[in-house]
């Protein structure tokens, strides 16, 4: 059998022709026509057989080489160097940095995706470059291109996207592209997303916690103006908007400092980690008791907080992983919000 009878070309079908090419040929590796180390036909003899473009041919090939499926030997021709995972979903998944909480969303995607799937994790650091990159390299080679959208200006402030950002996202089909933790308005189209609404969220949050936080006397956020890997400004527009409407004395500051000034009756919000472990420190260097003198509410749940007691503001980060692979299992292309709570503790 040749491997040209699983590789069915319709003039008439919505797939593009070389897509068509890619699925034939694994079609032939899933059906074990076609073992590692054997060759297929070269560009020039499957664009004549089809009486296709040489370039149609060449970019099939090239998607098959980008997914290390086959390999080419210069003056041999090409040759099949992977047969696993072949008939298993392809995700490619993006993560802005790389940190406790978003490796459990990966985790968690990953769990629930499950054994037929193979899923290529990148970190691109918030810098626009690197991302694009990334897409353009990986261009046609997944499934699925799971991406969560964080960029920093030169300032280091936090934005969601550029325009070739969204350029570049917008060459992905919306069938494979799922938008995960920021919910990225200014794309246009039908995709999948899971998000957050930093905003929202932090507002209803705190609402939740509203009896015990109006007990204090200050309440004070230390969120980094800049950052190598900045926060959404929406969750200080979140904060004073719920510090405004229920007539709580507020401020806010960059960080947490050495000898930052402290009263009883103070509640402090942090973000960052480092923040979070100097604020705990002086606390107890200046013999103040937590959750006493002194409330903290921290953002982004981690096991080490729950085990120091800390009160925290978070997202359901097992939960959007989970989410987010329940889109690609089921096939479903809608926008979910994802779970946020004040989960409280001993420190409010």
């Amino acid at each position: 059998m040749k491997v040209t009878d699983h590789i069915h070309i319709k003039d008439d079908s919505r797939i593009p022709k070389y897509q068509q090419i890619v699925d034939g040929i694994i079609e032939n590796i899933s059906s074990g026509q076609l073992k590692i180390d054997d060759k297929i036909p070269s560009i020039n003899a499957l664009s004549e057989h089809f009486l296709l473009s040489r370039d149609t041919v060449e970019k099939a090939y090239n998607i098959l080489k980008d997914r290390k499926v086959i390999t080419s030997v210069k003056g041999k021709g090409f040759y099949i160097t992977r047969t696993k995972l072949i008939s298993k979903v392809n995700v490619l998944f993006l993560i802005n940095k790389l940190s406790s909480y978003k490796m459990r969303i990966y985790n968690s995607f990953v769990s629930r995706l499950g054994g037929n799937s193979h899923t290529d994790l990148h970190i691109y650091h918030c810098d626009e470059s690197l991302f694009l990159n990334l897409l353009t390299k990986n261009s046609m080679a997944y499934d699925y291109y799971v991406i969560m959208p964080h960029f920093k200006t030169s300032a280091l402030h936090h934005i969601s996207s550029t325009d070739e950002v969204l350029r570049a996202l917008g060459k992905i089909p919306e069938s494979k592209l799922i938008i995960m933790d920021n919910d990225l308005q200014q794309l246009p189209g039908t995709y999948a997303e899971v998000y957050q609404d930093f905003e929202g969220d932090i507002y209803t949050a705190l609402t939740q916690g509203l009896e015990k936080i109006k007990n204090y006397r200050r309440i004070i956020m230390a969120y980094p103006a800049r950052s190598v890997y900045p926060y959404p400004k929406r969750i200080l527009h979140g904060f004073r908007r719920f510090c405004v409407e229920n007539k709580l004395p507020f401020e806010v500051i960059d960080e947490i400092y050495d000898d930052t000034v402290m009263h009883d009756g103070d509640l402090f919000i942090t973000i960052e980690e480092s923040d979070l472990v100097s604020l705990v420190k002086q606390v107890r260097d200046k013999g103040m008791v937590l959750g006493e003198d002194i409330g903290i509410i921290s953002y982004n749940d981690t096991p080490l907080k729950d085990l120091l007691g800390i009160t925290v503001i978070s997202t359901d980060f097992d939960q959007m992983g989970r989410s987010a692979a329940e889109l690609i299992l089921e096939k479903r292309v809608e926008k979910v919000k994802n779970p946020f709570r004040l989960i409280e503790r001993e420190s409010l």
